[in-house]
């Protein structure tokens, strides 16, 4: 395995159900991260094309001229994922406990994961998951940036250092055969990570890593 038991460890050993319970009917990023994950997902995201938006929340940042055939939501708290507007079907579901996910193989065309990889425990299960749900060809974005529930993120992304987090996440992908070599953007602030997680000004630092299914 990729992680050592003690990696994956919280803070909170709580029930992630209940953590999660109460709707936030906010965002957990600024709007310049939003505006360039809405980019991103405007430049390679298809029209009329199948997506998964996991670990999702009421709102997905989906560009709002691009039509898709089917987007799927997934999340913890089905009173947020009920007031997405862009998902036409959701599934509430702790993948920390039940990390296989209700769909078949190679149903979609994309899977994103946004601010939220930094909570699973047994990524590499849930990757090769996402690896199977995809289409060959088939896209995987998963973004992020300093924020996070310090309590609910593992020890290796809550310890580590944000060069490391992408570090990590490229090791995550690379650890699944199906993947194609990860591709990566990064968008730092100039203000002080510390400075920024104290709301003191600046604008979030925007991370993605992007690979594909391989095409066999």
């Amino acid at each position: 395995m990729l992680l050592k038991p003690e990696a994956r460890t919280k803070y909170d050993n709580g029930d992630d159900g209940f953590f999660y319970s109460v709707p936030r009917f906010v965002t957990h990023v600024d709007d310049h991260f939003i505006d360039q994950l809405t980019q991103l997902y405007r430049e390679r995201l298809k029209p009329n094309s199948r997506v998964l938006d996991l670990m999702s929340s009421w709102v997905s940042h989906l560009p709002d001229e691009v039509e898709f055939a089917h987007v799927e939501g997934h999340g913890m708290n089905e009173e947020e994922l009920r007031k997405n507007p862009r998902l036409n079907h959701y599934v509430v579901q702790n993948l920390n406990s039940t990390p296989q996910l209700p769909f078949s193989d190679g149903e979609f065309d994309a899977v994103l994961i946004c601010v939220s990889v930094q909570y699973l425990q047994y990524p590499e299960i849930v990757l090769s998951e996402i690896c199977r749900l995809l289409k060959p060809g088939g896209l995987l974005i998963i973004s992020f940036s300093n924020r996070m529930f310090y309590q609910k993120a593992i020890a290796a992304w809550r310890d580590n250092s944000e060069m490391g987090r992408v570090a990590l996440v490229k090791a995550y992908l690379k650890a699944i055969s199906g993947f194609t070599e990860p591709e990566v953007i990064i968008q730092r602030s100039e203000l002080p990570s510390f400075l920024q997680m104290l709301g003191m000004g600046g604008q979030d630092p925007f991370y993605a890593v992007i690979a594909e299914r391989k095409v066999e």
